[in-house]
């Protein structure tokens, strides 16, 4: 089992860009966390979460995205996911997170 997630940051200057790609699980959820909360920590910021190329998501990624979306409205930055998988999206509609996480163009694909 592959438990990677690689995590790359596009910086422009109030977009700041998270980039991943693996698998978000209990074990790859703290280095999430570490790359995206300072992220949501600077005012004014519009900080966007490209999940295209990541398969696979857990409860505990939903944890980290959840700590993202309240930091961010208390520093008042922007959050938002983009490209979700249909299989990642659809956690987010099983949790109703799709209702209060800004989601945008899902990733229509693989068999």
């Amino acid at each position: 089992m592959d438990i990677n997630l690689d995590v790359e940051l596009i910086e422009e200057e109030t977009v700041k860009r998270l980039v991943l790609s693996g698998e978000i699980d209990a074990y790859t959820a703290p280095k999430l966390k570490e790359a995206l909360l300072p992220l949501t920590k600077q005012a004014n910021v519009e900080v966007i979460v490209d999940l295209e190329n990541v398969k696979y998501m857990d409860s505990t990624g939903l944890g980290v995205f959840i700590s993202a979306l309240k930091s961010s409205k208390e520093y008042s930055s922007s959050f938002k996911l983009v490209n979700l998988q249909e299989r990642v999206e659809r956690l987010f509609k099983i949790t109703s997170l799709d209702n209060i996480i800004s989601i945008e163009n899902t990733v229509r694909g693989g068999n």
